[in-house]
């Protein structure tokens, strides 16, 4: 687990906020877009409040284990006498005494405080719980390591979908634009009888096609921008395009090393791990819950009284401070409580059996994840190959037909579909890099190696508007 803990600090949110202040970049880039996100995105803030609230549990259960000191403070104010006044003869003066009716005004007061001190010297229920809640922050601390690798793929994703509707969209308004020309050609072909007015209609309703793609692409672009607002908390109305020559390569390595690396570094699996851990633990807190346990206890009073009056006698007695101490060592050994033990151990067994199965499936689950994320890497390197290849040769199939068209070889019709299939080929080869770049940062944080150096590397092929 040694590993673990290392990825996981290097995920840590205040690793990756210094990565990145230590960097001088323009703003509305990748590097500023991530900054603000690890500071304003609610998701992760709101997993890093339950993060601390959970890691109270294991203070809580620590301190089962350790001593505690009470203080204890009392004051009492008691009356006494008869309801009603009593006359009598004093029995040693032999004079006349008169006892007055109970008053609220003279009365006796006693004080005193007391410190009493707790300590738990053989409680093995106490020592595996506060063991199983200690395994339960560790998994709560991977946890929260892969929310933060989660923020990262969340900001890339929002901003290559903002680049990528953009690139869409310009390539809308070029087809647009391209559809107008034809338009307007086309009429003023029809007005000297050299096409049929079919072809004005053809050339209209692909005009209005392209039209209607543009606003809701226009929509698509204003969406993405809000996206990526609601993560950093700010607009970012301009953002850094991908360079040209980004580079599209296959994934390093073989795939038997990308699943040697996720099982080694798998945040999922080690959450899992120390989840069963933490089971385990409680399940031997439950097991213990029938044997004996010694405590420590000891004690200390002062107390203070006033001495008290008695009337029959004439003269008060009593009285005075005291202190007493205790110091005992407690034996308890349970012996029964409804079937409430056996049923808590029972439960803790099932929480084994499920933390044991959560394991198997994520480790079954990690191995189909790794190798679809490796296989689409590599698949999308040869889609962003053909899709380039796609648009030369749609290229050269326009330029071939708009000549057929004008010696009549070629009608209209063909010109427009031969354009559409143009400016399909520009859009899937955009949409078809961005794939590839978010696929390739699936992969890592599948493998659970996904830092902010990756976000860093990447920034470097953003270019300047």
């Amino acid at each position: 687990m040694g590993r673990i803990a290392q990825l996981a600090g290097a995920v840590a949110l205040t690793a990756m906020t210094a990565s990145l202040s230590q960097l001088s970049h323009a703003a509305d880039d990748l590097y500023d877009v991530l900054a603000l996100a690890l500071e304003n995105d609610p998701t992760l803030r709101q997993a890093e409040a339950t993060y601390r609230a959970n890691r109270e549990n294991m203070i809580q259960s620590r301190a089962s284990l350790l001593p505690s000191l009470n203080a204890t403070g009392n004051t009492t104010r008691s009356t006494f006498g008869p309801s009603n006044e009593v006359r009598g003869i004093n029995q040693f003066t032999g004079q006349l005494q008169v006892q007055p009716a109970h008053s609220f005004k003279p009365g006796v007061n006693n004080h005193g405080w007391g410190l009493n001190l707790g300590q738990s010297i053989v409680d093995l229920a106490q020592w595996y719980g506060f063991q199983s809640a200690r395994a339960a922050d560790k998994a709560a601390a991977v946890n929260l390591a892969a929310q933060e690798q989660d923020l990262i793929m969340r900001v890339s994703m929002a901003y290559f979908d903002v680049l990528r509707a953009r690139d869409l969209l310009d390539t809308n308004i070029q087809e647009e634009e391209a559809a107008l020309r034809s338009l307007d050609q086309t009429r003023q072909r029809e007005e000297v009888g050299l096409v049929a007015i079919t072809d004005v209609y053809d050339a209209q309703a692909a005009y209005d096609l392209a039209r209607n793609t543009t606003i809701i692409q226009q929509d698509q672009l204003r969406s993405s921008y809000e996206a990526l607002e609601a993560i950093t908390g700010q607009p970012h109305p301009e953002i850094k395009p991908l360079d040209a020559e980004f580079p599209i390569v296959n994934a390093d390595g073989a795939l038997i090393e990308w699943e040697n690396q996720a099982k080694d570094s798998s945040l999922a699996i080690a959450a899992a791990k120390f989840t069963l851990d933490s089971q385990e633990k409680n399940l031997k807190a439950r097991k213990s819950d029938h044997l004996p346990t010694i405590a420590l206890a000891g004690n200390f009073t002062h107390s203070v009284s006033d001495p008290l009056f008695q009337p029959g006698i004439g003269f008060a007695v009593g009285g005075g401070a005291f202190d007493r101490t205790s110091l005992a060592l407690n034996l308890t050994i349970p012996l029964y409580n409804g079937g409430a033990v056996n049923s808590r151990r029972r439960a803790a067994e099932y929480n084994v059996i499920a933390a044991k199965e959560s394991l198997e499936f994520t480790e079954r689950q990690l191995t189909q994840n790794i190798r679809n994320a490796y296989r689409r890497v590599n698949t999308d390197v040869k889609v962003v190959e053909q899709r380039n290849q796609s648009i030369l040769s749609a290229q050269t199939a326009l330029e071939a037909t708009e000549l057929g068209a004008e010696v009549g070889t070629r009608n209209i019709v063909e010109v427009l579909r031969a354009r559409e299939n143009l400016y399909r080929a520009l859009r899937s080869y955009a949409d078809a890099r961005y794939t590839y770049i978010l696929d390739s940062l699936f992969l890592k944080q599948t493998a659970g190696i996904l830092t902010p150096q990756d976000v860093i590397e990447l920034n470097e092929w953003l270019n300047e508007n």
